[in-house]
C-alpha cells in the first residue's frame, strides 16, 4: 500500500489546529478564571461600605447602632459587616462570657480569665490584649473589635480571610460564611 504525502499531510495539518484549539481555549479559561478571583479580591479589599447600620437588624443590634457606625466609620468598615459580627458572637449582649473566655459584644478574647491559659509558641496567646473588665465596657470593647477586624482585613488581604482568623479556630471559614450570610441578609 502506497500512501501519498498530500494523504497524511492535511490530516495532521487538521489534527494540529484542532489541539491548538484545545489549548488556546483551557489557556483562555485559565487566565479569565484567575481574572475573576483577582477581581473578586480586590472588590472585597475595596468594597464600598454603607455609611449606616441597615435597620433591618433586630432590636438587640440597633441598640448599638451609634457605636457600630462610629467604629465602622473610624476604623473604614461596613456597619452591617460589624452588626452581623455581634449577632453572631453575641446577639447584642454586652455582659456575655463564652465558655473559652470571649468577652462582650464582639467577643474578644482578654489576656485575663479563662484567655490567660491559651499557649501560643511564645508563651500565653492574649498578653497584649485588653483586660475582661474591660472588654466588657460595650464602647471600649466595639472599638478594640472593630480596630482588630480592620487589622486582620489589612494583614489578610480579604475580608473572608479576616473572619476567619476572627472567629473560633475550629470554624475555619465556617465562621466567616456565617457572618457573610447574616450581613447579606440584614442589609
Amino acid at each position: 500500500m502506497n500512501i501519498h504525502p498530500k494523504n497524511i499531510i492535511l490530516p495532521a495539518i487538521l489534527i494540529a489546529s484542532v489541539a491548538l484549539l484545545l489549548v488556546s481555549i483551557q489557556v483562555n479559561d485559565g487566565y479569565a478564571s484567575s481574572r475573576t478571583h483577582r477581581e473578586s479580591l480586590q472588590k472585597d479589599q475595596t468594597e464600598i461600605h454603607a455609611p449606616f447600620l441597615s435597620s433591618h437588624f433586630p432590636q438587640e443590634i440597633q441598640r448599638w447602632k451609634s457605636l457600630i457606625e462610629k467604629y465602622a466609620q473610624a476604623n473604614n468598615l461596613d456597619p452591617n459587616l460589624i452588626g452581623a459580627l455581634i449577632l453572631q458572637e453575641s446577639g447584642g449582649q454586652p455582659s456575655i462570657v463564652s465558655s473559652s473566655g470571649a468577652v462582650g459584644l464582639m467577643q474578644v478574647m482578654p489576656r485575663d480569665g479563662i484567655a490567660a491559659q491559651f499557649m501560643c509558641i511564645n508563651g500565653p496567646c492574649f498578653t497584649a490584649r485588653p483586660t475582661s473588665h474591660e472588654l466588657s465596657d460595650p464602647e471600649f470593647n466595639l472599638r478594640y473589635g472593630s480596630q482588630m477586624l480592620s487589622g486582620l482585613i489589612n494583614k489578610k488581604g480579604n475580608l473572608r480571610e479576616a473572619l476567619k482568623s476572627y472567629g473560633p479556630a475550629d470554624y475555619g471559614y465556617n465562621y466567616a460564611d456565617i457572618v457573610l450570610a447574616l450581613k447579606a441578609r440584614y442589609e
